[in-house]
């Protein structure tokens, strides 16, 4: 049977079609993390600019509340670093991705254990113990843990936590308009309920295709942090619709996932930091050129804000008071909570919802090449609601 060959535009219009990108979606916020198998949140506030672009008419109250209800929690899952997700794939998820946690407990080159003969297990007993209390900080966990293991670095023992156990971060942390410490307690504790005893990343993968798809394994293995996924991939073969890219790789997708065509409409988009559509692919030059990637991936970590014309990335966003240097970190610039945390670089993220006060708020937009008269216009009025979204009463598009 002849095998369909897709090209960049056909995987990029699935790409976005799937991410909920081509027109705003009237499912709930909490609907919506689950189908996007979570959102990365290494900073604490970009998810809500990443639902308010995807949904129709976000309220960011709706996120707060699925936090504080534990709904929705904040926990270290693929590529080892801080997902926003339903309490059910935290539990679900967690246990998969722990190959990921267990090779950076010793080989950490910041945090690791190294050459320390401390016992794991009555490290992970003890900090459970300890965080069954209340909630801690890592620092705070690190020292505690010091005084019961004398002779080891603080923040390898907290470190051993992070790595063999779910630690969910817990509110205030990441609420609307709040700001706090990134204080951490035991997915089971927060949760009342066990972590799922199955390891197999079968199912999280044909979520990944429906999410993601059509994709390689090297994908699956980029998106998730796994390697080795070949296997589970050849068992799930009979389930799967099979397609090749133009480089003739076998492309795997769940049956009967939208394709559209590639001329399908796409309309501007803006996407905060760290947004999973430009991290989830082994090759990513369906959504961005490898240009630009070095324009929007820092050699810090951070992954800097975007905007969409004609549905792949075209420039930078920043949100800044009006005589602000355009080249600071934004108004509430994010900092990352992740493994590969780090400051914002000026890339625009909102850090901490209204941004309410006297002077004018300025929306930046720097595009990587010259945009048409339609689009530009388009970016302007979507941008213009951008701000609307987080509170500027006066407010200025302006391009840079």
């Amino acid at each position: 049977m002849e095998i369909t060959t897709l090209g960049p535009r056909r995987l990029n219009r699935a790409l976005l079609e799937r991410q909920l990108l081509t027109r705003r979606h009237e499912v709930s916020a909490e609907a919506a993390i689950s189908h996007l198998v979570g959102m990365q949140a290494q900073a604490p506030h970009p998810p809500y600019t990443g639902l308010w672009t995807r949904l129709v008419d976000f309220q960011p109250a709706e996120l707060s509340e699925l936090l504080t209800d534990r709904r929705v929690v904040r926990v270290g899952l693929m590529r080892g670093t801080v997902h926003l997700v339903t309490a059910d794939d935290c539990v679900a998820i967690r246990p998969i991705v722990q190959p990921i946690y267990d090779a950076s407990l010793y080989r950490n080159v910041v945090h690791g254990l190294g050459d320390s003969t401390v016992d794991v297990a009555e490290v992970v007993a003890a900090g459970r113990e300890l965080m069954a209390e209340r909630p801690l900080t890592a620092k705070v966990l690190g020292l505690a843990l010091a005084e019961r293991f004398p002779g080891e670095d603080p923040k390898a023992l907290a470190h051993t936590l992070r790595s063999q156990a779910a630690l969910v971060q817990v509110p205030p942390r990441a609420l609307w308009g709040r700001s706090a410490q990134a204080a951490c307690t035991t997915a089971e504790h927060w949760l009342g309920r066990p972590l799922a005893a199955s390891v197999a990343p079968d199912a999280m993968l044909m979520r990944y295709l429906a999410a993601f798809g059509p994709a390689t394994v090297a994908d699956m293995q980029a998106w998730s942090g796994l390697t080795r996924l070949r296997e589970a991939v050849e068992r799930l073969r009979p389930a799967l619709a099979v397609y090749r890219d133009e480089a003739g790789r076998e492309l795997f997708d769940v049956p009967d996932a939208p394709l559209p065509a590639e001329d399908a409409p796409a309309p501007v988009r803006f996407l905060p930091e760290f947004d999973n559509l430009l991290l989830s692919h082994g090759d990513r030059t369906r959504i961005i050129s490898d240009a630009d990637r070095k324009r929007v991936f820092t050699i810090n970590g951070i992954i800097r804000s975007t905007f969409l014309v004609d549905g792949f990335v075209a420039g930078l966003w920043r949100i800044t008071r009006a005589g602000a240097s355009s080249g600071g970190a934004g108004v509430g610039a994010s900092r990352g909570d992740g493994s590969r945390g780090g400051g914002s670089t000026g890339g625009g993220s909102i850090g901490g919802g209204s941004i309410r006060g006297d002077s004018a708020v300025v929306l930046e937009i720097e595009p990587f090449r010259p945009v048409g008269e339609a689009d530009r216009a388009a970016l302007a009025e979507e941008g213009a609601r951008l701000l609307a979204f987080n509170g500027a009463d006066c407010r200025e598009v302006r391009f840079v």
